[in-house]
C-alpha cells in the first residue's frame, strides 16, 4: 500500500523510530516536531494521512487537526497520554479517525494506519458520482457533503460517516458499536462516550429544536436511528 504519512510528534526519540518503522513497510514518511512545522509540512506534502500528537509546542494538535479536518479529506490518527480522554472525545469531534494511546506498539500503530488507509480507498471508490436523497436531504458520497433543499450544511468527517450509515438504513436501529465502525472501523475498542457527541453535533446542525429531534432518535439503551418521516 504506497501512502505519503506525515508524523507530527516532538519526541525525538519516538518520531524517528516510528519514521524508520514505517518506511521500511513501504510507506512515505515525512516528519515534523512542532504544530507550525507540521501545518507548512501537510500543506506541502498533502499526506493521505497524519499521525498528530496532541502535545505539542507552538500550534497544538486539536488546532492543527481542525485544521486538516477543514481542508481536506487527509485520514487523522491522534496520540494521547493514557488518561486524556477529554481530548479524545475533542479529537473524534473534530473528525480524527482513530486514536492511539501512549505508550504504543509499532505493528499496532502500523495495522491502525492501514485500516484507515483502506476504509479510505473503498469509500472513494463505492461513493463516486453517487448522491443519496432522504427526504430534504442530499447526501453526496463521492463529495462527501451534504445539502438541505439545496443549501450546504458543513460536517466534519466523522459527522459525515456516521450520517451516511444511519441514513443507509432509514428506520434502523443502529447500536453505537456499528456507529464507531463507520468512523473507525471497528479496529479499537468501543468509545460510546464519542458517538454521542458526533449525534449532539449532528443534530445541532440537522434538527430545528436538538432537544426535540425529527431525524436522529435515540432508541434508549439500544442506538440511533434515522427517520425522515
Amino acid at each position: 500500500m504506497s501512502a505519503t504519512i506525515l508524523i507530527v510528534e516532538d519526541d525525538k526519540k519516538l518520531a524517528p523510530l516510528v519514521q524508520r518503522f514505517l518506511e521500511d513497510h513501504h510507506l512515505e514518511v515525512v516528519w515534523a516536531a512542532d504544530g507550525e512545522h507540521g501545518w507548512e509540512e501537510f500543506e506541502t506534502h498533502r499526506p493521505d494521512l497524519v499521525v498528530l500528537d496532541l502535545m505539542l509546542p507552538g500550534r497544538d494538535g486539536l488546532t492543527l487537526c481542525r485544521q486538516i479536518r477543514e481542508a481536506g479529506d487527509a485520514g487523522v490518527l491522534i496520540l494521547t497520554a493514557k488518561g486524556d480522554e477529554t481530548d479524545r472525545i475533542v479529537g473524534l469531534e473534530l473528525g480524527a479517525d482513530d486514536y492511539l494511546t501512549k505508550p504504543f506498539s509499532l505493528p499496532e500503530l502500523l495495522a491502525r494506519i492501514r485500516a484507515i488507509l483502506r476504509r479510505s480507498k473503498r469509500g472513494r471508490e463505492a461513493r463516486a458520482g453517487t448522491v443519496r436523497k432522504v427526504g430534504e436531504f442530499a447526501i453526496d458520497l463521492g463529495a462527501r457533503s451534504l445539502k438541505r433543499n439545496g443549501a450546504a450544511i458543513e460536517l466534519t468527517r466523522s459527522e459525515f460517516d456516521i450520517l451516511e450509515r444511519l441514513t443507509r438504513r432509514p428506520g434502523q436501529v443502529l447500536g453505537r458499536n456499528e456507529l464507531l465502525e463507520s468512523v473507525r472501523g471497528g479496529e479499537t475498542e468501543a468509545f460510546d462516550r464519542a458517538v454521542d457527541h458526533h449525534i449532539s453535533n449532528l443534530r445541532g446542525k440537522l434538527e430545528a429544536d436538538p432537544k426535540k429531534p425529527e431525524f436522529i432518535l435515540t432508541v434508549w439503551g439500544v442506538g440511533y436511528r434515522w427517520t425522515d418521516s
